[in-house]
């Protein structure tokens, strides 16, 4: 398994250890800055992992180690860790339930094509610039949150909801062919 997976994979595990340190009583750990322990500690996992998302797909690119499983489980991963992080946001009362319900239905939406053009056409469908796009605001908002920076971090919620949207429209648009077929 080549490097950029790895890390692909580091970045899944991340993800119940972020999970856990930002569910334990903020109570416990005290504040610092205002801000709990636990969202401070929660926010810095939350951003080593995120710039996994970055280092893999570059490192994937400059050595020429793109993978049908990097393809596949780089997007993946980013779901899975964008929706954890959103679940929680809404659970503490951070993001609105209607606009995370959104998201979440969009990635759901968007991997479901995934896997029937993998079915359809045998490729993996790779991330567009609108898909990208649609990650770094997501991260960026979720970062933001988490650091109890709130306006900053709904504005760019609220610029993610747009991208999220969008790239979801785009991704359906120019793999429309895929449903021809089916029905």
């Amino acid at each position: 398994m080549n490097l950029p997976n790895k890390l692909t994979l580091l970045r899944i595990f991340m993800i119940p250890i972020f999970l856990v340190v930002v569910s334990l009583p903020t109570e416990s750990f005290g504040l610092v800055g205002g801000t709990p322990a636990t969202h401070l500690v929660g926010a810095f996992i939350f951003g080593i992992a995120s710039l996994t998302d970055w280092l893999d797909g570059y490192l994937a690119r400059k050595w020429n180690l793109v993978t049908n499983f990097g393809k596949f489980a780089d997007p993946l991963a980013d779901k899975m860790l964008v929706m954890a992080a959103f679940v929680i946001l809404v659970q503490l009362s951070f993001a609105p339930g209607w606009l995370v319900a959104i998201i979440i239905c969009r990635e759901l939406a968007v991997t479901g094509l995934r896997l029937l053009l993998v079915e359809e056409q045998g490729e993996v469908l790779a991330a567009a610039w609108p898909g990208k796009v649609k990650t770094a605001t997501q991260m960026l908002a979720i970062l933001f949150l988490f650091l109890h920076l709130s306006v900053v971090g709904n504005v760019l919620l609220y610029l993610c909801l747009v991208a999220t949207v969008y790239s979801g429209v785009d991704y359906f648009i120019k793999n429309k062919e895929v449903f021809s077929g089916s029905m």
